[in-house]
């Protein structure tokens, strides 16, 4: 799901879900939770170890300074540290220009969409389909993660 909306009267949420035939997990409302088909919710320490487990090794590395320097719960400094450090180091980044390209292209064609009775458009590949090999994003902090964080007080 794509979601943007900064007209209506909802009010404001990160909206940090995934929901499949099999299971759903929401980080966002706190506290998270995970659920298996209609079974009762993960309890708060379930949860905790979830993010344990599965929480990549660069938000590890600067989760207490990201809550501190907070911005969108602290999302914002993890995504600024994230790209200033692969710039630092040489590293390719998390997004490129396809990415680019696909999050501009939502409103205009959003747009074509409405004008012409909410009819469906196909959303361009910006790939030419070479999506399918690319390689996945190394969240490792192999090759980096030596970006100094200075907080003040």
């Amino acid at each position: 799901m794509v979601q943007h909306d900064v007209s209506s009267p909802r009010p404001y949420s990160r909206l940090h879900t995934l929901s499949g035939t099999k299971g759903f997990a929401q980080k966002y409302p706190e506290p998270g939770r995970i659920t298996l088909g209609h079974s009762e919710s993960s309890t708060p320490e379930e949860m905790k170890k979830f993010e344990e487990l599965y929480s990549p090794e660069v938000v590890k590395h600067v989760a207490d300074a990201a809550k501190v320097i907070g911005g969108h719960g602290g999302m914002d400094f993890i995504m600024d540290w994230r790209l200033i450090d692969c710039l630092r180091n040489g590293l390719p980044l998390d997004m490129d220009v396809y990415d680019a390209a696909a999050w501009c292209a939502v409103t205009p064609l959003s747009c074509w969409s409405i004008a012409n009775r909410s009819n469906s458009i196909d959303f361009p590949n910006f790939t030419g389909g070479q999506w399918k090999s690319n390689k996945p994003v190394d969240l490792s902090l192999r090759g980096g993660g030596n970006t100094a964080i200075v907080t003040r007080s």
